[in-house]
């Protein structure tokens, strides 16, 4: 399995988002299930000011591409959304992750079958996960995501899922 930097590709990892350095900066905890993978994260991964580098490689360990075991970096502020998106929800399950880091390879082969799916798709870049949570309406799931204006947001009813990037602020439907 290919092993990617635990840290950012620049060395450092970013600083928390303003918005997110009051109540929330104390600590910050993820419940994570790889529906592929069966693989979990329940960890506090944001503690006394700053990112805890093994919980950020425990966590992209299980957002890995389960097609192919390849890891990728995955910006801390996915994760700062997905946390924002459970304390909206006031929820403990954990998010059901049906995709995470998504390879080139991967997604070459996903876009060939689907117009769904982006060419340039955030997943590639480490920036976003599909996800669901289990005994929450998945329109909850999209309304808590929209609220975090984070980045795109993407309702996926046919499919039973909400997409989160932490690229630009849009939001879309798809099937």
């Amino acid at each position: 399995m290919k092993r990617a930097p635990l840290v950012a590709p620049d060395a450092t990892l970013p600083a928390a988002p303003a918005v997110l350095r009051g109540a929330m900066a104390d600590a910050r905890k993820l419940v994570l299930h790889n529906l592929h993978t069966g693989d979990t994260f329940n960890e506090v991964y944001f503690e006394k000011g700053g990112y805890v580098p093994d919980a950020l490689a425990e966590a992209q360990r299980v957002l890995r591409d389960w097609r192919n075991g390849e890891e990728h970096f995955m910006d801390p502020k996915l994760f700062d959304a997905l946390h924002g998106i459970s304390q909206k929800l006031e929820t403990s399950q954990p998010f059901q992750i049906i995709s995470g880091y998504r390879s080139p390879k991967t997604n070459a082969m996903l876009h060939e079958r689907s117009a769904g799916v982006a060419s340039h798709s955030q997943h590639m870049q480490g920036k976003a996960s599909d996800i669901r949570v289990q005994g929450v309406e998945l329109s909850n799931v999209h309304k808590a995501a929209l609220a975090q204006r984070a980045g795109g947001v993407g309702l996926y009813p046919v499919s039973d899922f909400v997409h989160v990037d932490v690229a630009r602020v849009r939001t879309w439907t798809g099937s």
